[in-house]
């Protein structure tokens, strides 16, 4: 009698179960391995990992930031991940625009209304704690990320550890 190799391929885990037994790793990334959206690979996050409040929150939310000093922000496409250290300044609608002016290396105009969802994200990312704040538009995808800053030792800032708490904290009573 001869062994055959079983030509069944080994059945990947779904990616809620992918995301339970580890949630490190780029999310962008994961949600083109499993064909979705970057918010619906956040959504499939375990509930510890993520909680997600309307887009209609964005100006509440992004003036609360105006207070956390200098943050980390990213815009993540397919083509870059742009980073941009500084604090959010204060913004106000105008021609359809919420516009961030100030002295500060962040700045521009976005349109609030494309913000569909916000995902506070607390997560391992590349074997560290990390938190996020997330703005997706109507299509699933990455607006632009704020991320709590680290430290000298690559440890998150407490202060803003705590200001990132108490303000997802807001939206779950």
């Amino acid at each position: 009698m001869t062994e055959t190799a079983s030509s069944e391929a080994p059945v990947r885990p779904t990616l809620r179960d992918r995301l339970a037994n580890n949630a490190d790793g780029i999310l962008e990334q994961i949600a083109r391995e499993y064909g979705v959206s970057t918010f619906e690979a956040v959504e499939a996050l375990p509930a510890s990992h993520r909680v997600i409040v309307s887009g209609s929150e964005f100006e509440r939310i992004l003036s609360a930031l105006t207070s956390w000093g200098s943050i980390v922000f990213i815009v993540h496409t397919q083509d870059i991940v742009l980073e941009c250290e500084g604090p959010i300044p204060p913004g106000t609608f105008a021609r359809g625009y919420f516009n961030l002016h100030g002295d500060s290396p962040i700045g521009g105009h976005i349109k609030a209304e494309n913000c569909k969802s916000i995902a506070f994200v607390m997560r391992p990312f590349m074997g560290r704690e990390s938190r996020s704040i997330q703005f997706f538009n109507g299509t699933g995808e990455a607006i632009f990320k704020i991320f709590v800053r680290r430290d000298a030792q690559r440890e998150l800032i407490g202060e803003q550890v705590a200001l990132f708490d108490t303000l997802k904290a807001s939206f779950t009573g």
